[in-house]
């Protein structure tokens, strides 16, 4: 029996021929194909940046995407994908990258998301899952990020007791794409409405033009093709917000806080078991011990828009349990306000969805989010930007080009099943060739892939 786990090999540097990055080859041949460095680079130009330089602008901001999508999280890790030019042909150094956001600045910032929302409307069009006549779901969340450097501008004492800065995004609920994102320091309030609506008008620039139609401040309603409904943990719990979303023909669902008429509410229905209905989780199964209330008929809202609804659910109490509405030693309580038609069932399975938003911000942090490389503000709120638009490529990619488990998969398991895919690279026929290597796990996704990217037009 043999209880090592490696071969012994002679190890040697002057390598040739072999690449290690096909699967992230694969999605910088899907960007290019969308058009993604050109859109980016005219978007450079037209935020004012007219000098001669060897890298285009465009170009390299793709590139650093596909250096986050593998697991990079500064400058100096753009060196592993310069190291291979038969794949990626001339990579900027990290000084140049570093340069590069340097540059960009508000106006700049804001030219490179209108470029990234015609790129995503090619996306919708194409896609599934956003096609059609549904609801178009935003999820608006914040998540403390920390940084261990006081020298960093912008960055706060936070209300967990840390020190960085507090990121507030706003998601697609249908893709998990990252349509806004608002950088702030770590003291930024969670509850700022402020930031809440400046994220959805960010989101709702971000949606294309015929959906987004009707959802901006000013538009009529009644050019409005599609709904589109916000939600929000009880940060967002607040009559001004739902109104702005009114405005803005937006629907809305935000987590409930707890107060006296919430309280009075449930303990008027607590014991009314006529009056309960059983919970269902998201696949339409019955929730066991769970039950979902209407009590809007008992609490004052005349505060909020009409139209608006309380639902209140139960759920066996658990260790670890948030703050419940009403004390019980066997239920915790949780609500919603919204003004989304359906039963309360309905409701509040949808509304529970909106846990789906943890999911998106873990993607993020683990392409990028965690670490701001630069002192500036203007440079950090850059890469934040950039780190948005790489996931959101990933998941382009993931949309139109996977399928089965990696079409949802996680970045970490892309990487190690997909991204680093090894190869050969061999000329023939006056042509480059990677040959993938033989028994390599993924290999028939990765051909599948660049098969569906070819017929992209």
């Amino acid at each position: 029996m043999n209880a090592t786990s490696t071969v012994p090999v002679r190890v040697e540097g002057g390598g040739e021929q072999v690449v290690a990055h096909v699967g992230l080859h694969a999605l910088g041949c899907f960007a290019d194909r969308l058009g993604l460095g050109e859109e980016l680079s005219a978007a450079v130009t037209a935020g004012g940046d007219q000098r001669l330089l060897g890298h285009d602008r465009g170009k390299v901001l793709t590139q650093v995407m596909l250096m986050l999508a593998g697991g990079g999280e500064r400058c100096a890790d753009i060196e592993h994908l310069r190291a291979q030019p038969g794949l990626f042909g001339s990579v900027p150094s990290d000084s140049t990258v570093h340069r590069s956001f340097a540059a960009i600045d508000e106006a700049t910032l804001g030219y490179l998301r209108q470029s990234m929302a015609v790129v995503r409307a090619q996306i919708w069009h194409r896609s599934s899952a956003t096609t059609g006549t549904a609801p178009v779901i935003l999820d608006i969340d914040a998540s403390l990020v920390e940084i261990h450097s006081e020298h960093k501008e912008g960055t706060a004492a936070t209300y967990k007791g840390g020190f960085g800065l507090h990121p507030m995004f706003c998601f697609a609920d249908a893709t998990g794409e990252a349509l806004a994102g608002m950088l702030r320091p770590g003291n930024a309030g969670a509850s700022s409405i402020e930031d809440h609506l400046s994220v959805l008008d960010a989101a709702i620039a971000q949606l294309p033009a015929e959906i987004a139609a009707g959802h901006c401040v000013g538009d009529d309603p009644a050019v409005a093709a599609r709904t589109v409904r916000v939600r929000t943990d009880s940060a967002g719990c607040s009559a001004r917000l739902a109104h702005a979303c009114r405005a803005r023909n937006v629907g809305f669902s935000v987590v409930a806080r707890s107060t006296r008429q919430v309280h009075a509410a449930i303990s008027r229905v607590v014991n009314d078991e006529d009056r309960w209905a059983a919970a269902l989780d998201q696949d339409g199964e019955v929730r066991d011990r769970s039950a979902v209330v209407e009590v809007t008929d008992l609490v004052d809202l005349s505060a909020w828009p009409a139209g608006t609804r309380l639902i209140v659910r139960r759920e066996p109490l658990h260790p670890g349990a948030q703050t419940s509405l009403f004390p019980s030693l066997e239920y915790r309580y949780w609500g919603h306000y919204t003004d989304a038609d359906g039963s309360p069932v309905e409701a509040d399975a949808d509304m529970r969805a909106h846990a789906h938003v943890e999911d998106h911000i873990r993607r993020l942090k683990a392409s990028g989010l965690e670490r701001f490389p630069f002192t500036a503000l203007a440079a950090n709120q850059a890469w934040m930007a950039t780190v948005c638009f790489a996931a959101d490529l990933v998941r382009w990619f993931q949309l139109l080009c996977l399928t089965d488990a990696l079409a949802a998969a996680e970045p970490k398991a892309l990487r190690w099943s997909l991204w680093h895919t090894p190869a050969r690279i061999v000329r023939r026929a006056r042509q480059h060739v990677v040959r993938l290597l033989d028994g390599w796990p993924t290999a028939d996704q990765l051909l599948g892939a660049y098969g569906r990217i070819a017929l992209i037009t």
